[in-house]
């Protein structure tokens, strides 16, 4: 499935009424650890590697360019098999090995706790991170690549509906190397994956 997303900063009050008639679908508390190696190889290229509490994820972007993304167009691998096969690793191994093997580091830890809802046939995440960022994600999965443009301007409408218009130009993780990590922030703004 491919995720398509749009990330929004939002005063107490448009958050109240854009959860006005939503279904509440849940929360829940989760820590990611995101990996990569010292030149940053994989967040210079919008390729994420993370252990969400003890599972192992990939996010590949499907849209390259920052300059050109309307929206965050993400495929998402969940399978450890799947994400060996994209290193092309042997599949004798686990992902821990092969972290190791390819000299990967954690350069991330943080603690999420996450509200998620439904609307009008949207996915809405609240996210309130423990490093006080907290930020609400609006998005729809898809399994159709010719249907992204189209989903991205659903979610600006819907947005625009509920009175959110200020966007977020990343989100918790890139926040959190904008604060701890000056040299790995100014990389991802060499490679275009941000722009101030």
């Amino acid at each position: 499935m491919i995720e398509v997303e749009k990330r929004y900063i939002i005063t107490k009050e448009q958050e109240e009424n854009i959860l006005k008639d939503t279904e509440l679908l849940g929360e829940k508390i989760f820590t990611d650890i995101y990996y990569d190696d010292t030149n940053y190889s994989l967040t210079t290229n919008d390729i994420w590697l993370r252990r969400r509490d003890n599972k192992f994820e990939l996010k590949i972007p499907l849209n390259k360019s920052f300059e050109k993304r309307l929206s965050d167009q993400y495929e998402e691998i969940g399978n450890e098999k799947d994400i060996l096969n994209y290193f092309q690793a042997n599949y004798n191994k686990t992902i821990k090995e092969l972290i190791t093997e390819i000299n990967f580091i954690p350069f991330c830890k943080i603690k999420t706790i996450r509200r998620k809802y439904k609307k009008e046939g949207f996915n809405i995440d609240l996210d309130i991170a423990d490093t006080g960022f907290a930020i609400m994600e609006i998005e729809r999965m898809t399994d159709d690549l010719s249907k992204m443009k189209e989903i991205t301007q659903e979610i600006t409408q819907f947005a625009e509906r509920n009175g959110i218009i200020k966007e977020q130009k990343w989100g918790k993780i890139i926040e959190y190397i904008r604060i701890n990590n000056p040299q790995h922030f100014q990389a991802l703004i060499n490679a275009k994956l941000i722009g101030l």
